[in-house]
Order: structure tokens, then sequence, then C-alpha cells
């Protein structure tokens, strides 16, 4: 598209970082579950064809970011994320990345990584899909939860669920034996699937060896959650970074962070600080520029609902003037050409 190359080559671009944010790339399923928190693996390896057939300049984040206030990116950076460090990563990123050679970031959370169980909240939202054609008992999981139809009522039992842990405050082998009667309930094999690392966090050895594909390991709290009390907050940062290092990742690289769930506060930034943290990454979509503070880096997070037009619209820069842009898709072409010679 004319618009495409026009603003892909523009001097306004290459003064632009664009930072890609990915969850899970699928290892049987997921995607089909959670199409926000997973795609499959041939749809992630056609992103990053589009990135090698449109030259993109794909580059390590730390590099990137330097670049960026520097005044030095080259034309149409991209830098690769991504979030909490599920062992699909290694076994279905980490292949396609090494086949274009792309560099990535992953940011990991690392509770469950150290503590080898799944990641229990969405691991029992899966669960619930996967039985989704039944009617069941969970009585036996929460007492009192009695026979639902999981075609309808699973918002209502993850609430419940939800609820359950807040109050009761089980412990992992409680949730575990939780776990294995819904396994039972929906006709799944627990043991299997933890098995294949679904909805599981990376082991210690995996991350260990993730350095040898060129993936550069960061900060992503160690229980994924950001709390608002200071002490609590850098507890977080700490225990994270602690976990990380005793993975044989030197404590001292560790100076990237990404929010987790994209929940941040003003009052975060001059703790980040304080613990030596170079930038922070949102969930807000956008492409980064000299302006854009290094602790509210924006990014794009994508998902199958993005289509290969929308996410080439992302890669080129011209998706951002759209979704600026009040007028109808109509007039959206000629708004944007408009735009051009302001760049």
């Amino acid at each position: 598209m004319q618009v495409f190359r026009a603003v892909r080559g523009s001097r306004w671009r290459a003064q632009r970082l664009l930072i890609l944010a990915y969850h899970g790339i699928s290892l049987r399923d997921e995607h089909e579950w959670n199409n926000e928190l997973y795609m499959p693996q041939d749809l992630f390896r056609q992103r990053m064809q589009l990135l090698q057939e449109g030259s993109y300049s794909v580059l390590p984040l730390d590099e990137a970011v330097e670049r960026l206030y520097s005044g030095g990116l080259p034309p149409r950076a991209v830098a690769l994320t991504f979030d909490d460090g599920f062992h699909d990563f290694r076994a279905q990123a980490c292949p396609v990345l090494a086949e274009f050679g792309f560099p990535a970031t992953l940011y990991l959370t690392s509770y469950f990584s150290v503590n080898r169980y799944p990641v229990f909240n969405v691991f029992f939202s899966y669960l619930l899909w996967k039985g989704r054609d039944r009617t069941v008992d969970l009585s036996e999981i929460i007492p009192g939860l009695g026979r639902h139809s999981l075609a309808t009522d699973r918002p209502a039992i993850l609430q419940r669920l939800r609820e359950y842990r807040a109050k009761e405050r089980p412990d992992n082998e409680a949730l575990v034996k939780m776990a294995r009667s819904l396994a039972v309930a929906v006709g799944e094999d627990y043991d299997r699937l933890c098995e294949l690392g679904i909805l599981h966090l990376m082991s210690p050895a995996e991350v260990s060896e993730l350095p040898r594909f060129g993936v550069n390991v960061q900060l992503h709290t160690h229980r994924h959650r950001v709390p608002e009390d200071e002490a609590l907050f850098l507890r977080e940062i700490r225990d994270n970074r602690a976990s990380i290092a005793a993975m044989g990742i030197p404590g001292e690289t560790l100076t990237h962070f990404c929010y987790p769930d994209g929940k941040y506060s003003s009052s975060f930034l001059p703790w980040l600080k304080n613990e030596d943290v170079l930038t922070a990454t949102t969930c807000e979509a956008g492409l980064a520029s000299k302006r854009s503070s290094p602790l509210l880096l924006p990014r794009l997070i994508d998902t199958c609902n993005i289509t290969p037009l929308d996410f080439e619209g992302w890669l080129t820069g011209t998706s951002l003037f759209a979704r600026r842009s009040p007028v109808s898709r109509r007039n959206a072409r000629r708004v944007l050409l408009q735009r051009l010679s302001t760049l």
C-alpha cells in the first residue's frame, strides 16, 4: 500500500521504536481457549516473516532503547518482548526466533518457575474451557458449588474460585488437589498436562539456557503482582531479581522491567529508579519516541485478533495515525497522506 510504504520510509518512523509484546505460543489448543493470551506457532512465524520481508531492524531491547534516546535508531526499528515466561516460549517461540535470527527480551515472573506448579488461575480457566460441553459436579472442588453447565457458567465459576482462594488461601498442594479433581470432571489428565508443560512457566534449567538463543531475561515481579505499598513492591522486584540470578542470569544485567497486566502508577517510577531499573514497558499501544518516559514505554500487544493488515499498519506506524484520527476509514487514507507532508 502507498500509505504503508510512505510512512515506513519516513523520517517520523525512523525516529520511533515499535516494541512488540507476546505472551504465549500454543503448545496445543491454547489459542482456541484464549486468543488474547495465546497465538498458534504458524501465526507467530507469519509475523516474523513480515518483519523479515519488510526489512525491519529487529534489535535487542536494551540496544534499541539506548539508540532511541541517543538518536541513532536504524530505519524501521522493532524490539520483541515476551511476558511471563511460559514453557511454550522455550518450546515454540525460541525455534522461530532462531529461524529468523531475531533477538528477544523475556520478562520472567519467577514464583511458578521456582515452584513447579501450573499457573493456577489460568490453568483452572483452561480446564473449564476443555469441559465446555459438559455439565459437571464441582462440589469436590469448592464445597457447595454443585452441578453446573460449563457451556454457560464458566465466568461465574471462575469468580467463585477467585473468591474462595482469596478467603481460604489454600496452599499449592491444596490447589493441586482442586486441579486434579477439576481435570477428572472435564475428562482431562492432570499429570499429562503437566508433562506437556501446559500453562507452566519454564523451569530454572530452561531459563538458564535462553541467552544461547539471543534471549535477554528481565524482570516481571516474583508473583505477578504490583502492590501499591512500597515495601511490598520492592519485595516483588528483589525476590524476582534474586530468583532469576539463581538461575544463572547475572543479577547486574537485570535492569529492565515490565508491569504485570500493564498496571502502573506514577508512584512506582522512583521506586524502580532506586532499584536501578532503566526501562519499564506498559501495555499501552503506541510507538516509543524520545519524548516517551523510559519507565513508561508503550508496546503493541500482538494477538490473534490483529489482522495481518493491522499488524503491518503498526509496523509502519500508520495505525497510530488512524487511532488518533476522528475521520472514517474512507477518509483515513487521504488524511494520512496529508499528514505525511509534515513528517
